[in-house]
């Protein structure tokens, strides 16, 4: 397992501490945060004083279920991901991942992971044993301006138009999909706990000694959540097909997706900027532009060799939407 040498001490002033202290129960190696309530993500961001930034958001997961040599390691955009706390060290917000996923000949679906609750506590004394956090998220899946151009898409769309049901086109329409605790389906709670992932070896391509620390989540991927139409329900089923199928199983049902935090040492919060992050790398990615701090990496095999799909699946996946959508077009008007 790669070493991290930890900075002596903080880089910018203004650290206190104590909070990760407060309650023994808190404390590693098996830190309980239950006492604390979990905290709307959005709601105390002029809170906010210092930050650990993730740098090296490393993602992974198992592109067949059960096979561990079919696992893909991934780079997110750097800086996509950051822990925000005060002085003292209790964790108030936590901004997780955006991506876009290119499908060929459809354009691009942009996934979220977007944060509905967290509590926890970050100790910048302790870099190996930084931080321990709890979270709740929600998956979201969209398709973006690219995607709407295809044809495949715009006869979708029109569909949903004439039916007068909202299409994924946007973050507020998206595919929601639920998350819990691995091995705990009724479980949504799920730590973020230092150190990386003890589940599997890394490649030498995903681990960054030069990182002040390095935490690790692993989340199991549930259903899209249903809405109150029968006939969006099985195109949202379909639709996530189509995502697992160009990302590899990334989202799948029954999976488990996981990422190592590797984070830079602490900075000061712009609060400022910190609350119109989200809606900035959103417009960026909608607008395509990409991601605002620069690239991720393609998703590799532990050996480096680097995951396609098939163009023959996608394309059988995508004419099956099509079919399913047209022959139910009664049906689908009905809801």
């Amino acid at each position: 397992m790669t070493v991290i040498t930890p900075s002596p001490a903080p880089v910018v002033p203004g650290w206190v501490g104590g909070f990760a202290t407060s309650n023994t129960a808190f404390a590693y190696p098996t830190p309980d945060l239950s006492s604390l309530p979990m905290l709307d993500n959005l709601a105390n961001i002029p809170l906010l004083q210092r930050q650990l930034g993730i740098a090296w958001p490393e993602f992974s997961w198992l592109t067949q279920p059960g096979l561990e040599s079919s696992r893909c390691f991934q780079m997110f955009s750097p800086y996509i991901s950051r822990v925000g706390y005060t002085d003292e060290g209790r964790i108030y917000s936590i901004i997780c991942p955006q991506q876009g996923i290119w499908i060929p000949n459809i354009g691009c679906l942009n996934v979220e992971v977007t944060v509905t609750g967290q509590r926890g506590w970050v100790n910048e004394a302790t870099p190996l044993q930084a931080l321990a956090a709890d979270m709740t998220v929600e998956a979201k899946i969209w398709f973006s301006p690219s995607a709407t151009q295809s044809l495949f898409v715009k006869l979708l769309w029109a569909m949903f138009a004439n039916c007068g049901l909202p299409f994924p086109a946007s973050k507020a329409n998206a595919i929601r999909v639920a998350t819990y605790d691995p091995g705990s389906p009724a479980q949504p709670i799920f730590p973020v706990r230092a150190g990386q992932n003890p589940a599997f070896a890394n490649p030498s391509f995903a681990l960054h000694p030069e990182a002040w620390g390095v935490g690790n989540i692993g989340v199991a991927i549930g259903d899209p959540i249903p809405t109150t139409s029968p006939v969006v329900n099985d195109f949202n089923k379909l639709v996530m097909d189509l995502f697992n199928i160009a990302s590899g199983n990334m989202l799948r049902s029954g999976s488990t997706l996981t990422w190592n935090v590797w984070f830079v040492a602490p900075a000061l919060v712009d609060q400022q900027e910190w609350a119109t992050h989200a809606e900035r790398w959103r417009t960026s990615i909608d607008e395509d532009h990409g991601s605002p701090t620069g690239p991720g990496t393609v998703a590799r095999f532990f050996n480096g060799t680097e995951f396609h799909p098939l163009q023959a699946d996608i394309d059988a996946k995508t004419n099956e939407i099509i079919a399913s959508m047209t022959s139910n077009m009664n049906s689908f008007c009905k809801v």
